[in-house]
């Protein structure tokens, strides 16, 4: 389920790229700058993405920072932690969107 919405919105992305070029290239600089350097890892600072997708409610987001923590080397107990604070900070609507990342992890992962 999760590896095929991953997929798809790749797929969406693509044809968003092709339509709007610059703009996503200028996105991708963003997202590159915003990873690269600085006092905290790559894996910390999806952490931090992941946190704003569950509060903001963004299951694709949420779905691909998944996948990028697995890369980067996290632990379900990590994002278990993480998953916390952000319910914790997003209460009743976070718990729900914390138990979509919990669910992507473990079909990634599976």
């Amino acid at each position: 389920m999760y590896k095929a919405k991953i997929t798809e919105m790749r797929g969406e992305l693509r044809g968003l790229n092709k339509l709007i070029p610059e703009t996503m290239a200028e996105f991708g600089a963003l997202s590159k700058a915003a990873k690269d350097g600085g006092p905290l890892s790559v894996k910390e600072k999806e952490y931090v993405a992941l946190g704003i997708a569950v509060s903001q409610r963004c299951e694709p987001c949420i779905n691909f920072h998944v996948e990028a923590l697995m890369k980067a080397g996290a632990t379900r107990e990590e994002l278990g932690s993480v998953l916390a604070m952000a319910i914790q900070m997003g209460g009743g609507p976070a718990v729900m969107y914390a138990a979509h990342a919990l669910a992507c992890w473990d079909e990634l992962a599976a």
